[in-house]
């Protein structure tokens, strides 16, 4: 059935025109599975997620190497988890609720190297490239001192190589960053929702920006047809990539660590609640899958959306994937979280996902400006628009508890708001953002 008509069957729903009429909503999964039951009969397991850790830290001595940012932490790229109590506090006087347990944020706005989510999987992705390319030549092996990658011979190597990759700014930015200092020739499509910052910081770093009139799906099919057509040529393709999307799960391993260093306990009886922001998909999918695999039923992770672009929510709604798009329901798809600005969900995520995401709910781009602003006031903590948008979930999930599949487990419960980027917006323009988001919340 064309996506049209799917479309119009759809938009009889209740939930669905709230949806077209730009209004915040929550949808619930029916099909998420509360029980361990979830992660089994996948096609990836824990085993995976473990070899994407042993491979990061196989370069860690690499990138400490070539990234003085990342040498403290001897290579390892990692975030800080950031109890937000007042910003807590903010929350529950302005949205009149009362949040049981405590509140924190992980900062991926301060990941290393490009400051945003997508360094996890990007960087992850490139790194496995470089390694594969290396081992299959011979100039390398597994135990060997990987801050040989460095080398001349290296980077004369790589420059054989091209990677290409569509993007609406963070991703191309991991990717542009990691595989240049390697030596490869990267191209990277970025849509128009990218912001110039973003293209002209790429270019700095040495990659080629290739820019277009139209959103992510269509920079992501021009640039998957210029790699076909090179056999040297690699297409990192965020809708559908299992290296990206293990990358971001070994984000649940180092989490495990944080949450035991600060003694809290994460099981059925006290649970973690985890929101994080969606575009096609790729980053929030594979922090779920980590994350259920680690913590099993004692986790329950929310997508968010914007409101003029919640292609994930109507893609798990209706079932339908990327068969559909959010213009098939009148919906514009215009968002200053330039990140989430995604018409069209990726079919692997959506379906790997069917019984492992609780639920999504959106927002719109006045309420992320207002909780950017409250975040720097109350926690002196600086993101992007898109990053803001977990820090609503413990409101939305209070607000409608009383339709809640996990009711019960509010009281005990642990919440975590992923924060997806913001360290490496300029100055000025991050500024810019505060003022709007200042004038919005005190309106």
């Amino acid at each position: 059935m064309p996506s049209t008509n799917i479309a119009e069957t759809w938009k009889k729903n209740l939930l669905v025109q709230q949806i077209m009429n730009y209004k915040e909503v929550l949808w619930l999964n029916g099909d998420y599975f509360m029980n361990n039951e979830a992660t089994m009969n996948l096609s990836l397991n824990e085993k995976d997620i473990l070899e994407a850790e042993q491979r990061l830290e196989r370069f860690a001595p690499y990138l400490a190497k070539v990234f003085s940012e990342t040498e403290e932490k001897g290579g390892i790229i990692e975030s800080p988890l950031t109890n937000i109590v007042s910003m807590k506090t903010e929350l529950e006087s302005r949205y009149n609720v009362s949040i049981h347990g405590e509140m924190f944020l992980k900062e991926d706005n301060k990941l290393p190297i490009s400051g945003s989510v997508k360094a996890r999987g990007g960087i992850y992705e490139v790194l496995k490239l470089a390694e594969d390319l290396a081992m299959k030549n011979n100039m390398i092996h597994h135990d060997d001192d990987y801050t040989r990658f460095s080398h001349s011979q290296f980077k004369s190597f790589f420059s054989n190589y091209s990677i290409v990759c569509g993007s609406t700014g963070n991703l191309g930015l991991s990717i542009g960053i990691m595989g240049a200092v390697l030596g490869f020739n990267v191209v990277i499509h970025m849509s128009k929702d990218a912001k110039q910052w973003k293209k002209d910081l790429l270019r700095s770093k040495g990659a080629k920006v290739v820019e277009h009139s139209d959103d992510y799906s269509k920079a992501v099919e021009v640039g998957r047809k210029q790699a076909l057509q090179d056999e040297r040529s690699y297409f990192v393709d965020d809708e559908n990539s299992r290296n990206l999307f293990l990358g971001y799960a070994v984000a649940a391993l180092r989490l495990r660590e944080q949450l035991n260093e600060k003694g809290i306990t994460v099981n059925k009886e006290n649970p973690l609640f985890v929101y994080l922001p969606c575009g096609v998909g790729g980053a929030p999918g594979g922090i779920t899958f980590g994350l259920k695999t680690v913590f099993g039923h004692g986790v329950h992770c929310f997508f968010v959306e914007p409101t003029h672009s919640p292609c994930m929510l109507l893609g798990l709604m209706t079932k339908q994937h990327s068969n559909i798009c959010v213009q098939d329901f009148g919906l514009d798809n215009q968002t200053e979280a330039d990140g989430l600005a995604v018409g069209r969900p990726s079919r692997f995520i959506g379906e790997f996902l069917e019984h492992l995401i609780c639920g999504v709910y959106t927002i719109s781009d006045n309420e992320l400006f207002s909780l950017l602003h409250l975040l720097k006031d109350k926690e002196a903590i600086k993101v992007e628009p898109s990053a803001a948008a977990g820090i609503a979930g413990p409101v939305v999930l209070y607000r409608n508890k009383e339709n809640h599949l996990v009711t019960g487990q509010l009281e005990k419960a642990t919440h975590i708001a992923w924060s997806t980027g913001g360290n490496m917006v300029p100055e000025d323009i991050w500024y810019s953002y505060y003022e709007k988001g200042k004038i919005i919340t005190h309106k």
